[in-house]
């Protein structure tokens, strides 16, 4: 890999950290999960009904209850598997450094960014970055599977989950434009 070295003068403390609570992941995969599974539910009983079974009061209770409870397990899943793994993004002076959900972390300096962009709406949210050449990015050693990229013809970019990031998704887009006017 070659070294590009940004000779930059600055303050070594004008780093701007953007996070993913957990609060914020559990409660959006809750009320994806639990829009899902009422759905499901739904459609189960309304087949049910068609093919004869006649539900008592009894069942409409339970139904409730399974409405209620599924959810709040199956959204505990995913925050216990990735509770130490969420997205965050940092900027400096140095460079761009940023990790999608369970992925392994990237260090882009702010020459080696050829272009940078928000994709999607809410919480689905996506950082596009795009490196000038593949020999910019630097994977950081660590946990986690290969960084999330996507690759359009012989451009590869760098894709990071943005949209529960807090400060939010317009505030990230302000600091990249302030970082890198020309790129965002």
């Amino acid at each position: 890999m070659t070294s590009h070295v940004d000779q930059v003068l600055g303050p070594s403390d004008d780093t701007v950290s953007f996070i993913q609570p957990r609060a914020m992941f559990y409660v959006t995969v809750l009320w994806v999960v639990a829009a899902a599974w009422v759905a499901m539910l739904a459609v189960y009983l309304v087949m049910a009904v068609v093919f004869g079974a006649r539900p008592q009061p009894a069942d409409i209770v339970v139904y409730v209850e399974i409405a209620m409870i599924v959810p709040v397990i199956a959204a505990a899943v995913p925050l216990l598997l990735l509770y130490r793994r969420l997205g965050w993004l940092h900027t400096s002076v140095h460079g761009i450094d940023f990790a999608a959900t369970g992925r392994k972390a990237v260090h882009l300096p702010w020459s080696g960014i050829a272009s940078v962009g928000l994709h999607g709406w809410g919480p689905f949210t996506e950082l596009v970055v795009t490196p000038i050449g593949a020999d910019y990015a630097r994977v950081i050693d660590g946990p986690g599977f290969a960084p999330r990229t996507r690759h359009r013809g012989e451009e590869m970019s760098y894709v990071v989950d943005v949209g529960l990031m807090s400060p939010g998704p317009e505030v990230l887009l302000a600091e990249l434009h302030r970082r890198i006017p020309s790129k965002v």
